[in-house]
């Protein structure tokens, strides 16, 4: 049994797998031709944190599946008042084939995995975004090819976006060019391990307009993700300069892309004239949220398929 908690939890190889398979069954879905592999097996999702494209994706790609649903929050459950973790992940995983958790603290979703008789899969927590990162790239895939030997340009907050890349360079062989405001830098060894500072696929610019320089994608994140609300105005002063504008796109390649996880605030971590660009496959790659799950969450179950 295998968990999806971080990026690295797979090899390359499960990664060619997954990319391979995810194509597949999104020609299958824009054909209207049915993929009921998941036929009586049910999801359960868990959210203390709030979402759009985690939500659908998931819950529209398991139904697509032929599986069924389980929706719950910390506000509907025993999971927000004072049962522990252990104890719901014990029940949990009883009466269900597979989990997906969107939640604030990593260790939140390693103790439920610990202790969980059935697939665990990270929907976002405050230190990584493995299934966005899956998408992103899958999305990259379709439009450039391979993403090996690539550079991808992250501009704005070192947060779980930022995290998720660093190990998805380490382990798929791109680079990434990090530029972030000073007091909001990546955490390389979060990310990559004790080393990982110092990892080749890692290189850090202060400023932002460098680190776009030769870029294959350019892609950010809003100031302020959940949770830090609080900081919202210190973050809009310290975060100024780190708005992805048509300068730092031409600073890129000239068939660069640009990729938001979404949801944008335009004017702020990137101009309109951007993410609505001819460069931008936002759309595509939110999409692509539904293709890599469902891929994801066959390969949990099933393992490889012919």
């Amino acid at each position: 049994m295998k968990h999806y908690l971080q990026f690295n939890d797979l090899s390359a190889d499960e990664y060619t797998y997954l990319f391979e398979r995810a194509a597949l069954i999104k020609k299958k879905f824009k054909a209207y031709d049915k993929h009921h592999s998941l036929v009586d097996r049910t999801l359960a999702m868990i959210f203390e944190k709030a979402s759009t494209r985690t939500r659908v994706s998931f819950e529209a790609g398991m139904y697509q599946l032929g599986g069924s649903v389980v929706h719950l929050t910390t506000g509907d459950s025993q999971l927000g008042r004072a049962e522990p973790i252990e104890d719901s992940a014990k029940v949990i995983g009883r009466m269900v084939d597979l989990v997906m958790i969107r939640t604030y603290e990593q260790t939140k979703i390693e103790r439920f995995a610990a202790h969980s008789r059935v697939p665990v899969i990270n929907g976002l927590t405050n230190e990584f975004h493995p299934c966005q990162i899956l998408a992103d790239i899958f999305t990259f895939i379709e439009h450039r090819g391979s993403i090996q030997g690539k550079t991808v340009a992250w501009i704005g907050d070192g947060n779980n976006m930022a995290n998720t890349w660093l190990q998805a360079a380490q382990l798929l062989g791109f680079k990434v060019h990090v530029s972030t405001p000073s007091g909001y830098e990546v955490n390389a060894q979060l990310a990559m391990g004790a080393d990982g500072a110092s990892a080749s696929c890692y290189q850090f610019f202060s400023n932002p307009q460098e680190a776009c320089q030769g870029a294959d994608l350019v892609t950010t994140d809003v100031w302020t993700s959940m949770g830090y609300e609080t900081e919202n105005e210190a973050r809009r002063l310290a975060f100024a300069d780190w708005c992805v504008d048509a300068e730092m796109m031409a600073a890129a390649k000239p068939d660069a892309l640009f990729m938001h996880c979404l949801p944008a605030h335009r004017g702020e971590e990137v101009e309109a004239d951007v993410i609505d660009g001819p460069q931008s496959v936002v759309w595509d790659e939110a999409e692509n949220r539904l293709h890599v799950q469902k891929a994801l969450m066959e390969y949990l179950l099933l393992g490889r398929l012919a």
